[in-house]
């Protein structure tokens, strides 16, 4: 994942796969990961392994604005596994999946991030994204797509067909929730693509300026009332921890060019 944040020559750690390095970095009791590069795609605090450091993972969360607890997620893109860990813990009987396309990231995550095993409730599968949507129909009620290398949103996660099969993976209520870069050239492209896709967008702005939750729904939500809204962005921030009431107030509805 792009977060735009630069780490200098910190690593500890060096893995190397055919294609390129995944590298592990420590700054003051936060480690990170990136991919190939100096930006960080995931951060873990050592004394709290499931906190969400990242604005982006944070405003990811979003969703929970309206569905509270779905019975899948599924998770395209581990990285540090930020989020697949978050729902894990806080969503005891939600089914989490991740797909993830590079073994050795799922190596590192496992050894340096504290990703669990796989279990009856969560599980890691080695695979492209764009082919297990395909192959998984109408099962999941969230779908999460952080696709990102060492450098940029990879192509294959953002076609317009992909958005097609990932609506087509979603039940009759899913969501997809899309982490995107605000600042690149393809923002607006991409942006239009979901919307041709999906019934009804939004999107969500991260705490730090650049990085962009798109949220899509497979038909519009049937909770929409602002009072209703605001009073369940409370009590999930009061339990979370996590900014929803400024999640709320972000949100704008993306219309047609």
């Amino acid at each position: 994942m792009i977060n735009g944040l630069m780490l200098g020559k910190w690593c500890i750690n060096r893995f190397f796969d055919g294609g390129g390095s995944v590298d592990v970095s420590e700054k003051d009791g936060v480690r990170f990961l990136h991919l190939g590069s100096s930006t960080v795609q995931s951060a873990m605090r050592l004394r709290d392994p499931v906190e969400l450091v990242l604005s982006y993972t944070r405003v990811m969360m979003g969703f929970m604005i309206f569905v509270l607890e779905p019975k899948t997620v599924a998770v395209i893109g581990l990285g540090g596994g930020s989020l697949p860990k978050f729902i894990r813990r806080h969503m005891p009987n939600t089914r989490v999946v991740v797909v993830e396309n590079n073994p050795r990231v799922i190596t590192v995550a496992r050894s340096h991030f504290e990703v669990p095993d796989d279990d009856q409730f969560f599980s890691v599968v080695l695979g492209k994204g764009e082919q297990w949507i395909t192959e998984n129909l109408a099962c999941v009620d969230v779908l999460m797509v952080d696709g990102y290398d060492g450098w940029r949103q990879v192509g294959e996660l953002a076609t317009e067909d992909f958005y097609s099969h990932a609506r087509r993976a979603l039940t009759c209520d899913g969501m997809l929730v899309v982490n995107l870069w605000s600042s690149d050239s393809s923002f607006d492209v991409y942006l239009q693509r979901i919307k041709r896709v999906f019934d009804f967008v939004v999107t969500i702005p991260a705490a730090r300026r650049g990085n962009m939750a798109v949220l899509a729904f497979t038909r519009r939500p049937r909770e929409l009332r602002w009072a209703k809204l605001r009073s369940r962005a409370r009590q999930l921030e009061a339990r979370y921890g996590l900014e929803f009431v400024a999640m709320l107030e972000g949100i704008r509805e993306v219309k047609p060019i």
